[in-house]
């Protein structure tokens, strides 16, 4: 019997229309860097980049490229690294060379739902254990110990989390560990928004705490290069060379303009991401300020690390249509929380430039003013 397909419908929702709208707070990174700017941070004469000539890179990534990538992580090497076009093809290399038919998942949501989807699209089950509004979004054991039961094959986390911008305790991140040790369970971990945490502090990394642990990644979210396609897996080698033959089905290789600018990026890390978190910083008070106007209609916790904050509505109305009314009433995109699997809630992307995020903002305001079941405020006459 034929599987039904799940789309993605994220995916899909964002590239249809935000091409096509005048104010795009949909995106969960910041505003990109043009190829200027980053030749810029890492002093590059631009004839270098002139120089290359578009012919096959090595498949799996230079070699410089991924000593730039390994050094990123303790006791990694270059075979303990893959490149990808960015972490999409990252995880569904990882799906496909790990999920079959009958195999369980466990994801911790709300999260982007793409491994979701790829799993049972593989003809895997998928059980679910939550980050929780009422618990600052930390997940109870009890539903950790739920999810990751003895049939577990593959344990999805991603840390820091998109969409709350949240990053697990200490606490929390040894008993998702103890349990996918406990069962032998294969731990992946999206680390994309590594780097771009408020408070300046790099995430702790996964990686190298549990022998069965994969580490994604790329330069799109922190590094605010999504158009760059580079994204990478940190894993033993064994699994490295299980991912490098399926990857040789997909996309072969990086462009070979892509992975010098991603040497170049690595090398300016610092700069790069400094850019990032001054643009989070300047960014969040406006929004913060904004959703005050809305404290009855709307909650809402401050997001620890990357551009997006995740905005729940306590009367829980169906978002999908909000969605679409903002869309083709007020030129405006947002993520409905029901492309993460939870109605009422809605993503908002802040890593705009500052005054194209005001300009968002104001066109959000006026929408809601119009939706009498998402907001009961009304604007003050001057």
């Amino acid at each position: 019997m034929t599987r039904k397909f799940i789309p993605f419908e994220l995916e899909r929702w964002q590239s249809r229309w935000e091409h096509r709208v005048r104010y795009n707070i949909s995106e969960s990174g910041v505003h990109p860097l043009s190829v200027g700017e980053l030749l810029a941070i890492g002093s590059v004469d631009p004839d270098e980049l002139h120089s290359i000539r578009f012919g096959y890179t090595q498949g799996n990534g230079s070699d410089e490229l991924r000593d730039a990538i390994a050094a990123l992580y303790p006791d990694c090497r270059r075979e303990n690294v893959i490149t990808t076009t960015g972490s999409s093809e990252a995880t569904f290399i990882i799906s496909w060379a790990l999920i079959e038919p009958g195999d369980e998942v466990a994801v911790l949501t709300p999260t982007y739902l793409q491994a979701w989807g790829l799993a049972q699209n593989l003809g895997a089950s998928v059980r679910t254990f939550d980050l929780e509004f009422e618990n600052s979004w930390e997940p109870s054991r009890e539903s950790v110990e739920t999810a990751i039961s003895a049939d577990t094959k593959l344990v999805v986390v991603t840390n820091p989390n998109n969409p709350t911008g949240h990053i697990l305790s200490e606490e929390t991140r040894n008993v998702i560990l103890e349990c996918a040790q406990k069962t032998k369970a294969w731990l992946l971990v999206d680390e994309v928004y590594q780097g771009a945490e408020l408070n300046g502090e790099t995430t702790q990394s996964f990686w190298g705490s549990y022998e069965r642990v994969i580490v994604t990644s790329g330069l799109s979210k922190a590094y605010g290069l999504p158009g760059l396609r580079i994204g990478w897996v940190v894993a033993q080698p064994e699994l490295i060379e299980q991912l490098w033959a399926r990857h040789d089905y997909t996309v072969i290789c990086p462009t070979p303009t892509s992975d010098f600018l991603a040497q170049v990026t690595l090398a300016n890390r610092s700069a790069v991401l400094s850019r990032t978190r001054e643009i989070l910083n300047t960014n969040l008070p406006i929004l913060e300020q904004w959703l005050n106007k809305f404290s009855t209609d709307l909650e809402w916790l401050p997001p620890q690390a990357g551009a997006i904050c995740w905005v729940r509505h306590p009367g829980n109305p169906q978002t999908p249509e909000l969605a679409e009314f903002l869309r083709t009433e007020h030129n405006l995109l947002i993520v409905p929380g029901e492309h993460f699997g939870k109605p009422g809630f809605m993503r908002l992307g802040y890593g705009n430039e500052s005054g194209e995020l005001r300009a968002a903002l104001a066109a959000l305001e006026a929408g809601l003013r119009e939706r009498a079941d998402w907001s009961s405020f009304v604007q003050v006459a001057p």
